[in-house]
């Protein structure tokens, strides 16, 4: 079984020119989840993992998956004012626009072991983002993680210096 089969191009969405990579017909596949779910895992390299940062919205499904596995605690990241209790921000330009991210000021205790899960890898705004927050809260990124990447867009430069994994790489 090959992952890319179960990847579906959407064209011009969410607005023209951008190719989106729908990665629904690989969650209703159980076969398919469970495989990239072992790759995931196994790339992890018997790594200790605190807690999985998981990016709103396609990156929480993997992200808790992960933190299960692991035995971590899970901490969602989300567009703002989507989280109850008090939060720190950070902004970021994505291919298609600006956003911001927040994460909960007691999400992470300093020098907690963080593993940071997105469903894709584009132009690496969002995960700068992530990587800042995580960051600015004390806790120490052992790994950027991804369901794909796409490379054609040079995401990895703005996390340099960073362990960064995708199984799927366009």
């Amino acid at each position: 079984m090959t992952l890319n089969q179960y990847i579906r191009d959407i064209q011009d969405f969410p607005k023209p020119g951008v190719v989106f990579k729908d990665i629904t017909p690989l969650l209703a596949n159980p076969q398919a989840v469970k495989q990239c779910m072992a790759l995931l895992i196994n790339n992890l390299k018997e790594q200790k993992i605190d807690k999985v940062v998981g990016v709103e919205s396609r990156g929480f499904i993997f992200a808790t998956l992960l933190a299960y596995e692991l035995e971590a605690g899970f901490i969602p990241v989300r567009k703002p004012n989507k989280l109850p209790f008090e939060t720190i921000a950070s902004s970021y330009e994505l291919e298609y626009g600006l956003d911001t991210l927040e994460i909960h000021t007691d999400a992470i205790k300093k020098g907690e072991k963080i593993l940071i899960h997105d469903d894709v890898l584009a132009t690496g705004g969002t995960a700068k983002a992530v990587c800042e927050l995580v960051e600015r809260l004390g806790g120490e990124i052992v790994q950027c993680n991804f369901l794909m990447e796409l490379s054609f867009l040079h995401g990895r430069e703005k996390i340099n210096g960073y362990n960064v994994y995708a199984p799927l790489i366009y």
